[in-house]
């Protein structure tokens, strides 16, 4: 099931963009989205957004290189 590596993945590497995430588990950054509401609302990640926008100005980056998850359910159980 794709929601098992999806966790596993971001368990493993503990920090992750969108298209690494979608990469690691051979799905598209769309389809992931609703996966990664559903582990953020039980608390297992989170969102940290987009970080830092690159330096250049031109706009032409892919959002999902830059959407970062934090996997977080490890330290709240701590």
């Amino acid at each position: 099931m794709i929601l098992t590596r999806l966790s596993t993945l971001l368990r493993e590497r503990q920090r992750a963009t969108l298209a690494e995430l979608a990469r690691g588990v051979d799905a598209s950054p769309e389809a992931l989205q609703p996966m990664l509401a559903t582990l953020e609302r039980k608390g297992r990640i989170r969102h940290l957004g987009a970080g830092s926008r690159c330096s250049s100005g031109c706009c032409k980056c892919d959002p999902a290189t830059l959407d970062v998850y934090e996997w977080i359910a490890d330290a709240a159980a701590d």
